[in-house]
């Protein structure tokens, strides 16, 4: 029963990360409307290539620090060193602060350089962002490590909130203030305006981060003083583990992301150079793309990076142990808790493409265009999904360097489609899909081998894959007919899309209870899986 217990934690503590990244997603979509109608197209297409380059340089500096730092406290919990764990923690702030410091300080010189000059400004409002981003991902590993995800779940939530307020304050007084100087200086202060928001964001969360940990304080170091570990790790040596335990992690998840920029890169250097598109046109198409398609594509692959954090800790823990019965369980559960979200999310997203884009973005001018993106990109949530996931599984058991490798061939075959089709077809934005979609295929593909390989890990079809996939078909024609339906009787998009959504998630809940793709054991697991499990029952779903 303790066994099952932890499982169920593990699981419960990876849904309540993956709620609380929903709610950030959706936050971020309700306030992206209102932002794109005050910055314009021009405005967003200038500020997605800023923020292009600043995620790159983030991913470097100190994104990977939580999934990192999570590890390696976890492994030192797990033999109850709390001492060299806490040696750890301020190791690791030590690290954030000259690496996050030296990122910041290159951002802002090398603006410039890194971004076309309409994007300079918004880059380096960026600049700061970097720096305090490093803290508060050595605040999010730690209390990972000790598994609990509420505080970074609470701390997200904030983040996003006072993004999303002072964004469209700050891009709204910033516009007002170069009023009657041009459409383009106006989408340049914009754009820094939205930049200034995502710094103000994760200063509130650091924070709140640090409120959380003074409030633990005592018991951390009541913890570290009846700590009786006979080999105390001096500074050196944890340093050394740090570098070689975050190195492969940046490197992994540079490669992992930086697919976006290196995309974002040859698209406009094949339409700019060989297509004479001209600028200010180009930005705005990909800001279409990144701003609007991917971001509504993100919500739920954010279930997947939420399971991913979730995942390290766990995984590490049992693996060091030499449990493996109980790391291939914890593998299991959570790609079938991923692929029971992603894929109906896939189904929904493709068929109701258009009412769903109308219902974020309801600009007329780029409606078309972004509905047909996200048609095309649905299938990505699947595959970024289980592609996230299973590159923390890898992390998690000490093959660091494995997913770098995987990112790299993928990165290098998407590459080489991308040029061949923006040169000889006519694709331009749906070239961007089709590369994104061939790169999260080929590392799912590299990254289940290495898995099955060191692991010993035999994946399930059936319950993982083929019930899910046949409950969201019926999810899909249900949504879609309800949609069209009563859009015919009632022609208010967003009233109908809700209904129709209320109504497929209904289907998908009976469906996979009735064809048998999740037992009570498993719902019981989920967040408020007791009341579903109530609910289950009423209806005769479950015994």
């Amino acid at each position: 029963m303790g066994g099952q217990k932890k499982q169920n934690n593990f699981v419960l503590q990876a849904g309540i990360l993956a709620a609380a990244g929903m709610i950030v997603k959706v936050i971020s979509l309700i306030y992206r409307s209102p932002l794109l109608s005050i910055i314009g197209l021009e405005g967003n297409g200038y500020y997605s290539e800023a923020y292009n380059i600043y995620t790159i340089i983030l991913l470097i500096s100190s994104y990977s620090i939580p999934s990192a730092i999570s590890k390696v406290i976890a492994q030192k919990m797990a033999f109850r060193e709390y001492g060299n764990a806490q040696r750890v923690f301020r190791c690791s702030l030590l690290y954030v602060t000259i690496v996050g410091g030296a990122a910041a300080v290159i951002t802002f010189v090398a603006a410039p350089w890194l971004v076309g000059e309409h994007s300079v400004v918004a880059l380096r409002v960026f600049a700061p962002t970097i720096f305090f981003s490093g803290f508060l991902g050595v605040f999010r590993g730690y209390f990972q490590a000790h598994g609990s995800m509420m505080h970074t779940s609470l701390s997200q939530i904030l983040e996003q909130i006072l993004n999303a307020v002072v964004s469209i304050l700050a891009a709204w007084l910033l516009m007002k203030t170069v009023a009657g100087e041009g459409q383009t200086t106006q989408a340049i202060y914009g754009s820094a305006g939205s930049a200034l928001g995502t710094g103000a964001g994760v200063l509130m969360a650091l924070l709140f981060m640090f409120g959380m940990y003074m409030l633990n304080r005592k018991m951390i170091d009541r913890r570290v003083r009846y700590d009786r570990t006979k080999h105390v790790e001096s500074y050196g040596e944890i340093i050394r583990t740090i570098f070689t335990v975050v190195t492969p992690f940046i490197l992994s998840t540079f490669i992992y992301n930086c697919s976006t920029v290196v995309n974002m890169k040859i698209y406009k250097w094949i339409l700019m150079d060989f297509r004479d598109v001209d600028y200010v046109t180009v930005a705005i198409d990909y800001g279409i793309f990144a701003t609007q398609a991917v971001s509504v594509v993100n919500i739920p692959i954010a279930i997947a990076s939420a399971m991913s954090s979730a995942t390290i800790p766990g995984v590490s823990t049992t693996f060091i142990r030499k449990e493996y019965k109980k790391t291939r369980k914890q593998v299991s559960k959570a790609i079938r808790m991923t692929m029971m979200v992603s894929i109906p999310a896939a189904m929904g997203l493709g068929l109701l493409a258009q009412p769903v884009m109308q219902f974020i973005f309801p600009q007329k001018d780029s409606l078309e265009k972004a509905s047909g993106l996200l048609a095309a990109l649905a299938v990505s949530v699947v595959l970024y999904g289980l592609s996230t996931l299973t590159n923390a599984v890898l992390q998690g058991i000490g093959k660091v360097n494995t997913p770098v490798i995987h990112a790299a061939i993928a990165l290098v075959i998407q590459m080489g489609a991308l040029v061949g089709l923006l040169l000889y077809t006519d694709l331009n934005l749906y070239a961007l899909v089709c590369a994104n979609i061939l790169y999260s295929l080929v590392v799912c593909i590299l990254n289940q081998i290495s898995v099955r390989r060191h692991l010993k890990y035999k994946q399930e079809i059936m319950k993982t894959f083929i019930k899910p996939l046949v409950s969201a078909v019926v999810m899909g024609a249900v949504a879609f007919g309800v949609y069209h339906g009563l859009y015919l009787l009632l022609p208010v998009s967003r009233i109908v899309l809700l209904i129709a959504i209320g109504l497929g998630a209904c289907v998908y809940f009976v469906m996979i209870l009735f064809i048998g793709g999740v037992n009570e054991q498993e719902l019981r697991a989920f967040p408020k899986g007791a009341m579903l499990v109530h609910v289950a029952k009423k209806m005769h779903l479950l015994k």
